[in-house]
């Protein structure tokens, strides 16, 4: 296929990209044909994919919106994806324009959007990073040029884990992260699981389809991941389905194991 101009020359535009899967199940256009391929046939095997984009993202918004009214003013945003309507620093700058954002993805047709758009915003920027390196983001100029680390940071994780096996050790990562935290800052984690939803078949096929992209599934249960909040205080309530992190509407809570991910916030005390 044509290569975009907005298309850096070192992706493989042939393989499809779990970032700009999840653009396209957000009616995004920043993805290839590869890419829609894979997403279609994820949609194939589970229908409600574009559901669990959508679900994700409102409880993305959701928590930045929280955290941003109990004062947060630093997100760093790790696994940031392609930008669309309703980033981290649209949703804290409008409560505060003060607040300071860092994306970090390790996708360059995500990190590629998000400087364009962040063009001319001094209180945000982005970065080309792998969360399984922790201390390589922490460390980065442009983590520690506009991020203080002995005042609170949320972290966000949202949408991420669920590519990261058990053989990568997620919880010393996110170890790490929380090493290099002030008292009064928040972890944001949120995946994909499959509590509730045994015998649906859906997950082998889930992980059929991503074993074509440059990611592989690692599936969690609620239990699993409430063990990655270790040493934070979960806000309640807890690590629930995504619709029932503080919905806007009780309707929205309604069959929420449909949305598939699960996630929640922690509060690191001291």
């Amino acid at each position: 296929m044509q290569r975009p101009d907005w298309a850096p020359e070192t992706i493989d535009i042939e393989r499809p990209s779990v970032a700009r899967m999840y653009d396209y199940y957000l009616g995004g256009s920043h993805n290839f044909a590869a890419d829609r391929a894979a997403a279609r046939a994820m949609v194939e095997a589970v229908p409600e994919a574009p559901l669990m984009a959508q679900a994700n993202r409102a409880f993305l918004r959701r928590a930045v919106q929280y955290l941003a009214q109990a004062g947060v003013r630093q997100f760093l945003d790790i696994g940031s994806g392609i930008p669309t309507v309703g980033n981290v620093h649209e949703i804290a700058q409008r409560i505060d324009r003060q607040s300071r954002v860092v994306y970090v993805d390790v996708d360059p047709v995500a990190v590629a959007h998000s400087q364009e758009i962040l063009a001319g915003n001094e209180h945000a920027t982005v970065l080309q990073e792998d969360l399984r390196r922790p201390e390589a983001i922490l460390t980065h100029p442009e983590v520690t040029r506009l991020l203080d680390f002995s005042r609170p940071v949320a972290v966000m994780i949202v949408a991420v884990l669920h590519f990261i096996p058990d053989s990568d050790r997620p919880e010393e990562i996110l170890r790490t992260l929380r090493g290099a935290l002030a008292p009064g800052s928040h972890l944001v984690l949120s995946q994909a699981s499959e509590d509730g939803r045994a015998g649906t078949g859906e997950r082998a096929e889930a992980e059929r389809v991503y074993r074509r992209t440059d990611s592989q599934l690692w599936i969690r249960s609620r239990a699993e991941l409430t063990a990655l909040f270790d040493g934070f205080e979960l806000v309640d309530p807890g690590v629930v389905w995504v619709p029932q992190w503080r919905p806007d509407s009780p309707d929205q809570a309604e069959n929420a194991e449909r949305a598939v991910f699960m996630g929640g916030v922690g509060r690191l005390g001291g």
